[in-house]
């Protein structure tokens, strides 16, 4: 959100003062914008400030709503996209908090895409646009989604469309799509409704209360890709698409409708979705399928990675219920394949086939499980793709394909499309549903890996998504373990510089060394160690902090807190970095593969690590001067944090501080047990049926712990297994040691003696913390 202030406090600032062109509050909207974005705001948004901010504040004037709170700019929340205005005040008839969301338009004309009744064309001469009203609808829904008080009551929120310069007849094609109380439309011709609309939602007080409850749910936490994929009905059902996901969904749809109504033949279609990382792709794959499943039509997923197609399957399985899983997880085999699932398919035998991450389509299907018969068939494997169904969809990043045989570029797969007779519709997706919905921080990454058209760049925050340097691999494990207590998703990763052995004696080789640290990659795929993810699900389950992930484990998923260690095959050298071959020991790169193409691939493996995080990005390397070179470029570090009655934990600059200790908190895990126990201590004897689970809250655990009663046999007590919540699964015996090595207040000892030990290790843990023992000299001298 660029700025709030109330309808009154706008008043003097809308009126254009002489000499000038620009209001007043315009011109503080564009410092404000070049401030947070980076850039200048284009004209657009700079005539919608100046030209119709005012037609709405002075309507609410008119209706004596002067106190009503108007946000501009609001950022819908973890996305690129924003709502022109949000009005925030109190109902009239209940004294509910209320809110209105407005989309403003400059619009004199408009027409409709024939083919696609939601995109418009605005007179402007660039490409079509979203239809206004259902640009607001979704707005609307996404804001639903996102923000808890207007989950709480859907009647709280409304939308509409305000095209003050346009008259009914100059925009009536704009009319023929369904209004409801998330979107209509509204003309220079309908302001009188206009303000009978505003004194319907608003009463004459104040809304400051109001806006602030809209701005502290801002806070709630991403949905993540694999989150959607296992809670579809969230909110009615499907997944909510802005701006140009909308418009390519629903042009695919239209598509298919007419092509089962016999209305369009001609040539076979094909989509191409092209956005970088977190601009939607899967959102809109899994809500296609979604959506063709409900119309009986066979519509199947493939992908390139093996770590994503099984996650789905998991996904799918996972929601069987009992006597059913055999048939569905057949069902999910078929629903979600890989792209060398198709050489035998017969022609067409599929409605639509939607291939996610088609930036890692090979060239051809051949492997080493390839029948020797057939290894001399180099028909490439997009060919084999698009005869196997009637409609294909490609959803691709140009910058993420990370082997020599991957050749999936948008230019390609149009190239060998067209060759075979198809049309190609071609869509960018520009958004951003990850880093924060930071599209200062994609440009940086790309301009960083060399990438783009220019040098590196320091590092300029934009209040979106943390950037942070580590000074060691130690403070790197340390700052995760500590992220992922604190309830984060946080996960390490590193370039392929380091061997990946298979598990000996069914344990993990630390593979990955730096000085005296070491740690293990992830599992390799088609292995199984007790204790640790499989490769397919690394990045989802939480038992994948412990482990390095590999680019090939980390593509396609997202967590909150990304750590990366960029290793020795990516360096910095006079002013922009240079890949080292001979430093990787990727299996990929063997043999004759040219030093353009491991160049090209090892770039774009950084560029999928470095663009997974939510939340934030936690940078180190073992090489000193690429370190100095990240530690003058990124201005972020990570400084010690101390809480009382807590160990010292190391924080982000610019992150939320731990959950501090509260006078009701029971602190650590030990104690929580132990706090149950006691309020909870059933009879002597013997009980045959546990009695409820005692809860207690602990804020440095994140939440209220259910912990079951001790079951009694005569005079000893036998302690039954915890239930903890699955965000806390990592909290194990095994790891406590570690994490008490760490510094973490959530982990005590079990018993006394043990407890004295454990509280002497963090009482030196904290006399040797550096900021204490500076702190401690200083006092001394």
């Amino acid at each position: 959100m660029l700025l709030q202030l109330s309808a009154a406090e706008l008043a003097p600032l809308i009126q254009t003062r002489p000499g000038e062109d620009r209001t007043p509050l315009t011109q503080e909207l564009v410092a404000l914008y070049r401030e947070a974005k980076g850039r200048r705001a284009d004209e657009s948004n700079i005539a919608s400030w100046n030209n119709s901010i005012p037609v709405v504040v002075n309507a609410l004037l008119e209706c004596g709503l002067d106190a009503v709170e108007v946000q501009i700019e609001v950022d819908l929340p973890h996305t690129s996209s924003a709502v022109d205005l949000v009005l925030c005040g109190e109902h009239p008839g209940t004294g509910a908090a209320s809110y209105l969301a407005i989309e403003l338009k400059q619009v004199r004309r408009a027409t409709v895409d024939p083919e696609c009744p939601v995109a418009v064309d605005l007179g402007f001469g660039d490409k079509n646009k979203l239809h206004p009203v259902r640009q607001v609808q979704l707005y609307c829904d996404y804001m639903m989604r996102y923000l808890r008080p207007l989950r709480e009551n859907e009647d709280q929120l409304a939308g509409l469309a305000l095209l003050h310069n346009a008259r009914d007849a100059n925009v009536e094609a704009l009319f023929d799509l369904p209004e409801t109380d998330h979107g209509a439309l509204y003309t220079l011709d309908d302001l009188d409704r206009f303000r009978r609309a505003l004194t319907s939602r608003f009463a004459r007080r104040s809304g400051a209360r109001a806006a602030q409850a809209l701005e502290d749910a801002r806070k709630d936490p991403l949905r993540k890709v694999t989150e959607l994929a296992t809670d579809r009905p969230f909110l009615g059902g499907g997944l909510t698409l802005l701006d140009e996901q909308y418009i390519a969904f629903d042009r695919i749809m239209r598509h298919l409708e007419k092509t089962a109504l016999g209305i369009e033949g001609g040539p076979k279609r094909v989509y191409i979705l092209r956005g970088g990382p977190g601009s939607g792709k899967s959102a809109v794959a899994l809500e296609l399928q979604r959506q063709l499943g409900l119309k009986n039509q066979v519509a199947v997923l493939a992908s390139g990675s093996r770590a994503y197609t099984q996650t789905l399957r998991e996904l799918y399985v996972g929601r069987a219920r009992h006597g059913e899983v055999a048939r569905k997880r057949r069902a999910a085999n078929t629903l979600y394949q890989y792209f060398n699932s198709f050489t035998k398919t017969p022609p067409d035998s599929i409605d639509v086939l939607i291939c996610d991450e088609a930036h890692r389509v090979r060239y051809t299907s051949t492997d080493r499980w390839t029948p020797r018969e057939l290894r001399d068939d180099d028909k490439p494997q997009v060919e084999e793709l698009i005869r196997a169904a009637k409609v294909l969809v490609f959803l691709l990043d140009d910058h993420q394909s990370i082997r020599p045989d991957e050749v999936g570029t948008a230019a390609y797969l149009r190239t060998v499309a067209e060759q075979l007779g198809c049309t190609v519709d071609t869509t960018d997706l520009t958004a951003t549903f990850r880093q924060g919905g930071s599209k200062r921080y994609q440009s940086w990454v790309q301009q960083l890996l060399g990438l783009g058209v220019s040098d590196p760049i320091g590092w300029k925050a934009d209040g979106r998504m943390l950037l942070t340097v580590a000074d060691s691999p130690e403070q790197v494990e340390q700052f995760v373990q500590e992220r992922h207590l604190q309830n984060f998703d946080a996960r390490i990763t590193a370039g392929f510089c380091w061997p990946w052995s298979n598990p000996q004696e069914g344990r993990l080789v630390e593979d990955v060394r730096i000085g005296r640290w070491k740690h293990p990659w992830n599992v390799k795929p088609g292995h199984h160690v007790p204790g640790a993810p499989s490769a397919s699900i690394w990045s989802t389950d939480k038992r994948g902090v412990n482990q390095v992930g590999c680019v090939y484990t980390a593509q396609t998923f997202e967590y909150d807190w990304n750590a990366v260690i960029i290793g020795p095959d990516l360096v910095f050298r006079d002013g922009k970095f240079v890949v080292d071959r001979s430093a990787s020991r990727d299996p990929a790169f063997r043999g004759p593969v040219e030093d353009d193409v491991v160049e090209r691939c090892i770039r774009n493996a950084y560029h999928v690590l470095l663009t997974r995080g939510i939340v934030g990005t936690l940078l180190y390397s073992p090489d000193p001067e690429t370190q100095s070179a990240l530690r003058r470029l990124v201005p972020g570090a990570i400084g010690l944090q101390n809480i009382p009655g807590a160990a010292p934990t190391l924080t982000a600059e610019g992150a939320p501080p731990s959950r501090p200790h509260t006078g009701k908190c029971a602190g650590s895990l030990d104690r929580v047990i132990a706090a149950a126990r006691r309020a909870s201590a059933p009879p002597r004897g013997v009980t045959k049926d546990m009695p409820p689970p005692a809860r207690v809250t602990s804020c440095c655990l994140g939440a209220s712990v259910a912990v079951p009663r001790l079951r009694l046999r005569g005079r000893r007590r036998v302690p039954v297994r915890l239930s903890l919540p699955p965000s806390h699964g990592a909290v194990r015996p095994r790891a406590r040691p570690q994490a008490q090595r760490l510094g973490s207040a959530c982990l005590g000892a079990q018993y006394p003696r043990a407890r004295e030990r454990a509280e002497r290790r963090r009482a030196r843990a904290g006399r040797d913390a550096p900021g204490v023992r500076a702190a401690a000299q200083q006092q001394t001298s």
